[in-house]
């Protein structure tokens, strides 16, 4: 079986961060560096080389593939700031038809910037998902 791309590393996050080039989207990660990490009480950890993770969990499918992974986080890209949430926990559908622009895949909100958006929902929907990961896997 494969293993997970995404693990804990000691890369630096402020370094990380300080190395997006878009001066707005490292104002937006600083932001959210702050709130995610607020909502886990846990610090940020760099998942890879190109994910900010906060907190961790053991995940094991009936497959029998099993992994661990963070329980939140998000990763600057080009043309958006990935979320990462978990798929559909309590009241998710709701609060994002409030969010304001953004598009969800299966667990990733994709956001081009956070003044394009409502930052109390976008608490509520991290803080959520936080709440269900747990709640699903201790």
């Amino acid at each position: 079986m494969s293993e997970n791309k995404a693990r804990p590393t000691d890369a630096s996050v402020s370094a990380f961060l300080a190395a997006v080039e878009d001066g707005q989207r490292r104002q937006d990660c600083q932001v959210l560096l702050a709130m995610m990490g607020s909502i886990t009480g846990q610090p940020a950890v760099m998942w890879g080389p190109g994910m900010v993770g906060f907190d961790t969990y053991h995940y094991r499918y009936e497959s029998g593939r099993e992994g661990d992974m963070a329980v939140t986080g998000f990763s600057p890209r080009k043309s958006d700031i990935s979320v990462y949430l978990s798929a559909e926990g309590p009241g998710q559908v709701e609060l994002l038809a409030r969010l304001g622009r953004h598009k969800m895949g299966k667990a990733c909100l994709s956001i081009r910037r956070l003044s394009d958006i409502d930052l109390d929902v976008l608490e509520q929907l991290i803080a959520g998902s936080v709440a269900e990961v747990r709640r699903r896997h201790g």
